[in-house]
């Protein structure tokens, strides 16, 4: 099956949903659950279900990330990459910024 190790890094507030921590290094499956390469979508879900400390709410919405966080893939819009399907490599570095600020 093989693993892909990648690092997430986390600013904007996001670092206080995942323990205060702002760069995660992080091994998950190279395929998804059906045989598929692990795309960003199963990156989402596994971080949530993995690596999220609390308040999921404020992080996922369904199987892609909530508005307001701005996804970066080795510091390119994951826009211009094909968000959710943009197949995640070994050694990849994904950021999450939040863009939202109480006030």
């Amino acid at each position: 099956m093989g693993t892909i190790s990648i690092d997430i890094q986390l600013s904007g507030g996001m670092e206080l949903l995942f323990g205060n921590q702002s760069d995660i290094k992080a091994t998950l499956p190279a395929t998804n659950s059906s045989g598929n390469p692990t795309n960003m979508s199963d990156l989402i879900l596994f971080t949530k279900d993995n690596l999220l400390t609390e308040r999921p709410e404020l992080f996922v919405s369904g199987s892609t990330v909530r508005p307001g966080i701005l996804v970066l893939i080795n510091d390119t819009d994951w826009e211009l990459e094909g968000e959710t399907e943009y197949q995640v490599q070994d050694g990849d570095k994904i950021v999450f910024i939040s863009t939202l600020h109480g006030g």
